[in-house]
C-alpha cells in the first residue's frame, strides 16, 4: 500500500470512531437515565473488547501466551486492571524467554 492508501484508512478510521462516540453520546443524551440493561450492556464492553484482543493471541500463539493469561486472570481477581496488565506482560515477556 502507498502512502496515500494508508492515510484515507487513518482518515476513515478516525471518522468512523468520532461518530460513533458522538453518536452514542447522542442517543444516552436523550434518556433521563440510562436503563439497567443498557447499563449492563455499557459495563460489558471493555470485557468483549479486550476478549477479541486476547483470544486470537492464545489461538494463534503456543504455550508462553497462554500460561501468560491465566497469570492475568488471576491476578485480575484480586488487583485492579493496570496491575493485572503489568502482570500479564511481565509473564509473557519471561515464558517467551523461558520457553523460546
Amino acid at each position: 500500500m502507498d502512502m496515500t492508501t494508508n492515510l484515507w484508512i487513518i482518515l476513515a478510521a478516525a471518522v468512523a470512531t468520532y461518530a460513533t462516540r458522538f453518536g452514542g453520546h447522542l442517543v444516552l443524551s436523550r434518556f433521563q437515565t440510562i436503563p439497567p440493561r443498557v447499563d449492563a450492556a455499557l459495563n460489558a464492553v471493555p470485557a468483549a473488547v479486550l476478549t477479541t484482543l486476547v483470544a486470537p493471541e492464545i489461538v494463534t500463539h503456543g504455550p508462553a501466551e497462554a500460561l501468560a493469561l491465566a497469570v492475568a486472570f488471576l491476578v485480575a481477581l484480586r488487583f485492579p486492571f493496570l496491575v493485572m496488565f503489568f502482570a500479564g506482560w511481565v509473564a509473557v515477556v519471561a515464558l517467551r524467554g523461558v520457553m523460546g
